[in-house]
């Protein structure tokens, strides 16, 4: 039996998906500007935030397709729709943040060995622009919903990373002005590369726990089974699923056996409650099988997939 919709998770798309927008417009002018520096005054601190920088402006890209996909009504082939490509979008952009940060450490060990010239004046320069787009762009994602919307979150880990890239080039560029230490230029995007690489983990560990139906670090389960048996009406329940449709989106699906046969024939009243009480735990979409307590189909909260205990 279906009930309820999470129509709040509708609320903040129109915002997310602008700030996406003017976010990716703003990053993509400043790498190509950032890459061209690079080069020009031989920094890796540079080319380092560039090349996260051009990382951003894919990501960006491919949250706000997205969005856009996201908005796909539901048909028969996708029935929940298409609102979990955001989260294909996050995972993308995590392991991209890690590849990027072990190339970064790659290059950066070269330069370890043999220090280049570099430029120290230009690279300044391009730096503090740079820290200023980046500051702008990271303004503009934190007042979407990035802290529930996984996509928009990664974005903006992304940005975080160009931003204190942008602060680690300038400290770089001051330090071999003043005291010709060509060693600050790697150290540098070192420093970059591991903030890049935690944060592109996190990002991508927290995909994968949504693609293999992992319950929500804001759902507490122990408190949702209490919460429906607590129900007037509902002795026990079992075969219980709590999973995210998308970030901010969750669903719930379990059994419900009745106390009393007689009470089935109030299945919609005791849904109803049911629905009622879930929605303040944060879940939207609801679906429970009521069952009498004479027939219950199991007597364990969770599933049990019995499919391969079978003779070999």
């Amino acid at each position: 039996m279906q009930m309820g919709h999470d129509h709040g998770h509708d609320h903040t798309h129109g915002a997310n998906k602008k700030a996406l927008w003017i976010s990716f417009i703003l990053t993509t002018g400043y790498m190509i500007v950032e890459a061209i520096g690079g080069f020009l005054t031989n920094s890796l601190a540079l080319l380092s935030d560039a090349g996260h920088m051009l990382s951003d402006s894919v990501s960006l890209g491919v949250g706000v397709l997205a969005f856009v996909m996201g908005e796909k009504v539901a048909d028969y082939s996708k029935t929940y729709g298409y609102k979990r490509f955001e989260i294909l979008a996050a995972l993308f952009n995590g392991v991209t943040l890690v590849l990027i940060s072990l190339y970064i450490f790659y290059e950066a060990y070269k330069r370890f060995l043999e220090p280049p010239e570099v430029a120290s004046t230009g690279m300044l320069t391009i730096a503090i622009i740079g820290l200023i787009v980046n500051l702008v762009v990271a303004w503009i994602l934190m007042r979407g919903d990035t802290e529930h919307n996984l996509n928009l979150r990664a974005a903006f880990l992304h940005v975080l990373g160009d931003l204190l890239g942008s602060v680690g080039a300038i400290i770089a560029a001051i330090l071999i002005m003043l005291f010709d230490w060509g060693w600050a230029d790697p150290l540098a995007s070192v420093i970059v590369a591991v903030l890049v690489l935690i944060s592109g983990a996190r990002v991508a560990r927290d995909s994968v726990h949504v693609l293999m139906e992992g319950t929500p670090k804001n759902i507490d389960v122990d408190d949702i089974v209490a919460t429906i048996k607590d129900t007037a009406d509902i002795q026990d329940i079992h075969d219980l699923h709590v999973w995210s449709i998308t970030s901010g989106q969750n669903a719930l699906s379990c059994h419900a056996v009745v106390t009393d046969d007689r009470t089935i024939g109030d299945c919609q009243g005791i849904l109803k409650k049911v629905e009622e009480r879930l929605k303040d735990k944060g879940i939207g979409h609801v679906t429970i099988q009521l069952e009498s307590k004479e027939h219950p189909h199991d007597n364990s909260v969770l599933c049990s997939d019995h499919t391969h205990e079978h003779d070999h």
